[in-house]
This record gives C-alpha cells, sequence and structure tokens, in this order.
C-alpha cells in the first residue's frame, strides 16, 4: 500500500519517476536502483521505502505514463467518438516523445537478453492496456452503442489501427506523424473506421455505415460524348 501523498512526497515521486524515464532511454533493462537514487538525488533506502522493488517502480512510472490517456475512456460513454478520439490522440502523443522512442529502441533490443524483465514490462504496459481499453469496449457494447463483439480482440484491433506504421518509421528513422494535426488526422481515421466495423446492428440486423464527418469521396467527373468520341471510346 503506498503511503499517503503529500506535495513533498509528490515531488520526490516525480524526480524519481523522471529519473527512471532518462535512465531507460540511457541504460535500458540494465537500470538499477542505485542509478536511480543518484540521478534522482535520494537514497536507494528511500526507494525500497516507497516502492518495495524495482519492478514496482517501474509499474508506478508505466501508470503514470498511461493514465492521461486512459483517464478520457470516462465510464459513462455517451459519444464513444468523442471518447476514443480524445485517447487516441494522447495515447499517439505520448507515444511519440523522444524518449519514449529511444527507450523503446533500446528495449526491443536487448529483450532477448533479458527475457523475464521483458515479458514483465510487456504485461504491465501492453497487457494492461488492453485489458482497460477491453473494459471500456465491453461496457459501450452492453449500453448498445457498438456492435457486440470479443471486446479484448476489439481493443487490439483498435490499438493496432491507432499506431499504423508509424512505430516502424520512428525505428528506422524516417518521417513519422510527429505533428498533432498529423496524429490527429491519423487518429480521426482510425477511430471513424474502427466505429463504421462495430456499429451497433440495426433493427433488421445490418450495420449501418455511418457518415464520417469531413470525409467526402470526389466523383470523377463522366466524359461528355465528345470527348469518349475524341478518345476513340465506343459511344
Amino acid at each position: 500500500m503506498q503511503p499517503a501523498t503529500t506535495p513533498a512526497l509528490d515531488q520526490r515521486r516525480s524526480r524519481v519517476h523522471d529519473a527512471v524515464r532518462e535512465l531507460m532511454a540511457e541504460q535500458g533493462f540494465r537500470i538499477s536502483m542505485d542509478a536511480v537514487a543518484a540521478r534522482a538525488g535520494c537514497s536507494k533506502q528511500t526507494l525500497y521505502a516507497h516502492f518495495g522493488s524495482k519492478q514496482e517502480l517501474l509499474r508506478s512510472v508505466i501508470a503514470e505514463h498511461q493514465e492521461p490517456a486512459t483517464a478520457r475512456l470516462s465510464p459513462a460513454v455517451e459519444d464513444p467518438r468523442q471518447a476514443l478520439l480524445a485517447f487516441a490522440e494522447e495515447h499517439l502523443r505520448r507515444l511519440c516523445d523522444p524518449s519514449v522512442v529511444a527507450t523503446r529502441r533500446l528495449l526491443m533490443a536487448e529483450a532477448h537478453q533479458f527475457p523475464q524483465e521483458a515479458q514483465a514490462l510487456y504485461r504491465d504496459a501492453c497487457d494492461t492496456l488492453v485489458q482497460r481499453l477491453a473494459a471500456w469496449l465491453q461496457h459501450a457494447m452492453d449500453q448498445g452503442r457498438l456492435r457486440h463483439d470479443d471486446p479484448h480482440y476489439a481493443a487490439e484491433l483498435l490499438l493496432s489501427m491507432m499506431t499504423g506504421l508509424d512505430f516502424d518509421r520512428q525505428h528506422f528513422g524516417v518521417p513519422h506523424r510527429a505533428s498533432a494535426k498529423a496524429r490527429g488526422r491519423w487518429a480521426g481515421f482510425a477511430i471513424d473506421a474502427f466505429l463504421r466495423a462495430f456499429a451497433p446492428a440495426t433493427p433488421d440486423h445490418e450495420s449501418p455505415t455511418p457518415a464520417v464527418p469531413g470525409r467526402r469521396l470526389r466523383s470523377l467527373p463522366t466524359p461528355s460524348p465528345t470527348s469518349r468520341k475524341r478518345n476513340g471510346a465506343s459511344p
């Protein structure tokens, strides 16, 4: 059980979390409590007193990283698009942080050397995120705002749609959606595609395809008879 927070404890926790994020980008799985204590300006005993272990410290940092995005998923599902769009934009913003990109590169390169640590990190980060999103989707399905289906599959599909190929672009150092505007456009496209796929069934059991605001296909102009004859086409 975590002790009650005070402004001083909050500041210390913030310094410790910042130290962990910096060191993870530099040292990957080799990060130690000694290094965290030295970077944060506290004793190792203080770290163990407040977090208990290195794994619990990492869980605390991961939870803080995920909270701003998952907080957008309010239990009251009044407008699925608005909630999912806010979640997607915040999630993508954090994943584009240069320190997060550097950390991911290093951790992925070292995962085979530290299999237990890598698996624990995946469970605490990725699995937890899928579980939270799946619970929200299940609630929306129960309210009739989304088509009933496997919420865990739906959560994994949605997260994959949200990230697209941008992780690969970042890892290979090619241009990616670095601006908020570019991420917002992609987030809207992904969320709208997801909502069309999981639209609630109509009374005749057909899933409607809702119009996507601001996205319309322009019809190609119909060639005139004159132009068809000029191009040799049959009338």
